[in-house]
């Protein structure tokens, strides 16, 4: 069975940081891109940052502070959040998608298996 667990959210004042793990067990992921995306109360689920399974390509949403990376194994993905602002409250979910070597997608209906998301809160 394929898993995706999130960790490392947690309360942040402004400006703070945060890093979150994403581990994946269950198969190998050396064939599939992450994706990271977030959802705020009363909003619906938004893109945020995505990797390629080669880690050559990385994608992300307009003005974020955070930087995606893998593990070398490829079964770990990591988001790197700087400068939080209370905008970036939300539960933050990792995503995978069987993709080709450099690909990764913005488009949450691409990935196949999710995680159960962490609380992120950015205090003012």
């Amino acid at each position: 069975q394929v898993q995706l667990v999130e960790s490392g959210g947690g309360l942040v004042q402004a400006g703070g940081s945060l890093s979150l793990s994403c581990a994946a067990s269950g198969r190998t992921f050396r064939s599939y891109a992450m994706g990271w995306f977030r959802q705020a109360p009363g909003k619906e689920r938004e893109f945020v940052a995505a990797i390629s399974w080669s880690g050559k390509s990385t994608y992300y949403a307009d003005s974020v502070r955070f930087t995606v990376s893998r593990g070398y194994a490829g079964n770990t993905a990591y988001l790197q959040m700087n400068s939080l602002k209370p905008d970036d409250t939300a539960v933050y979910y990792c995503a995978a998608r069987y993709s080709d070597p450099d690909s990764a997608s913005y488009d949450r209906r691409e990935y196949d298996y999710w995680g159960q998301g962490t609380q992120v809160t950015v205090s003012s």
